[in-house]
């Protein structure tokens, strides 16, 4: 019921303060309006919390009464709490736990009958459960907020990192989600690293590395590093190292069946006795040929493609031999050798011609080299391997050092930031004689530090020569 407040009576004017006569609405002394005094404020009664009255005996739980002694004439002991089933706010009875082999005692079914709350079969329905989906229209049924299903990408990320597929990759970005046979993660997409991406191999004195750089999208380089012994005892050192051409389809595969098949033609033929020159240029023969056969084609195909060979998986190569005082070199295309003395105060030189637009410039005197390779064509290739190449024509060279140094044997993803010799006898780590895969690791860091445009790879092969070994002898082929 809403009530109306009356004008309070005041003692005295609020501005003169001069008591004021009854009824009068401005004050006679100094006229100050009387009905502009704010009313008192209502009444806000405190409101009592009301505690429910007993429930009578109609109404009331019904508990089981304790028997006055046990099975032992012992007097029964108090219930404990845990004896006896609770009920919730509605009356209704609780879900029951599950008694597992490890539950604790008077956590199981409960010893004795429960509560019995009156008022109807209706008030001892449906269970209270903590999780709905088990209960056809759960939330409506038991009167609680059903819980969110789990995040099935957290179930599936938890059950992958805890257990994955044997033999399985793990995705290096969610730390997850199984790799795809095409290299791409299964939970989140991501691209795996290929194998080839980054590579490193270090075989006695002889180490590589080679890496996909940071502009291409995988590395079309390969390389093959190994030994072997002469029919002498005396060991050799082999060192192949190809760059796929990129415009040629297939140019990854391209290199790796080149090192592949040059490296294993000259672990065949070193040990039989052939000379290493001829050995080297027979490993050049053998690359061609594996090249050459990844572009054939089913029998029939040559009649309905005349131009079968116009876009063939081609590559360079460039290779070394360390055969007792001997360093061989062969190559075909524009990737290199240097030689790096030992002793830094002497002149260090390449040792092999690019097959290329600027170095046929120069050869032809129609240019000097700092033109040539200024200008945008001088890294197009004359020579390489591969089925639409042209006659293939293998360089090799022999050299006899007088003096220890160290090989370098490099794709152009190297020598584009370190092309005269003066600049790459400064990029060669000074300890790279002792540690050749620091020193090739060294090496692709240049590269990439330069802007890594290309693939780089790089093999290293430190050269030493006996104490009483004098004169040296150059034979080029």
């Amino acid at each position: 019921m809403s009530q109306s407040h009356q004008q309070p009576a005041l003692s005295q004017c609020p501005g003169c303060a001069e008591p004021p006569a009854a009824g009068d609405l401005f004050c006679g002394v100094c006229g100050y309006d009387l009905s502009a005094v704010p009313a008192r404020p209502g009444d806000r009664p405190t409101m009592a919390i009301t505690v429910p009255p007993a429930a009578s005996g109609s109404e009331a739980v019904r508990w089981p009464a304790a028997a006055e002694t046990d099975s032992s004439d012992v007097p029964a002991p108090v219930h404990r709490p845990s004896d006896l089933p609770g009920t919730d706010s509605g009356g209704r009875p609780l879900a029951e736990q599950e008694q597992g082999p490890g539950a604790a005692a008077g956590q199981g079914a409960p010893v004795g009958p429960g509560p019995e709350p009156v008022g109807g079969p209706e008030s001892s329905a449906v269970p209270v459960r903590h999780d709905d989906r088990a209960v056809p229209g759960g939330a409506e049924h038991s009167g609680d907020f059903a819980l969110a299903a789990p995040d099935p990408r957290t179930a599936e990320h938890a059950a992958a990192a805890a257990a994955p597929a044997a033999g399985g990759k793990v995705c290096v970005a969610c730390r997850s989600g199984r790799v795809d046979p095409d290299g791409y993660c299964e939970n989140c997409g991501h691209a795996q690293p290929r194998e080839r991406d980054h590579m490193e191999q270090e075989l006695g004195s002889v180490a590589a590395v080679s890496d996909r750089g940071l502009r291409h999208h995988r590395n079309e380089d390969s390389f093959a590093v190994s030994s072997t012994a002469l029919p002498d005892g005396s060991p050799a050192v082999v060192a192949i190292v190809c760059d796929g051409v990129s415009s040629a389809s297939r140019p990854d595969e391209a290199s790796a069946a080149a090192a592949n098949a040059a490296n294993e033609s000259l672990l065949e033929s070193l040990p039989r006795g052939t000379h290493p020159q001829q050995a080297m240029h027979e490993a050049i023969v053998a690359a061609s040929e594996a090249v050459n056969a990844l572009a054939q084609e089913p029998a029939g195909a040559m009649e309905h493609d005349a131009h079968r060979h116009q876009n063939a998986p081609a590559c360079t190569l460039v290779g070394a031999v360390m055969a007792g005082e001997l360093l061989i070199v062969g190559w075909v295309g524009d990737s290199r050798v240097y030689w790096v003395p030992e002793d830094r105060s002497r002149p260090t030189a390449r040792l092999t011609e690019d097959d290329s637009w600027a170095a046929q410039m120069v050869a032809a005197g129609l240019m000097n080299e700092a033109e040539a390779y200024a200008d945008e064509r001088a890294h197009a290739i004359t020579g390489w391997l591969g089925a639409d190449a042209y006659e293939l024509e293998p360089h090799t060279a022999a050299f006899k050092p007088d003096r220890p140094g160290l090989v370098v044997v490099c794709t152009d993803g190297l020598w584009n930031y370190a092309e005269s010799v003066e600049e790459m006898a400064a990029a060669v780590p000074a300890d790279a004689q002792e540690q050749p895969l620091r020193g090739a690791q060294v090496l692709v860091g240049h590269a990439l530090d330069g802007g890594g445009h290309d693939n780089v790879t790089v093999a290293l092969l430190p050269f030493a020569v006996r104490p009483q070994g004098a004169g040296s002898a150059c034979e080029t082929v």
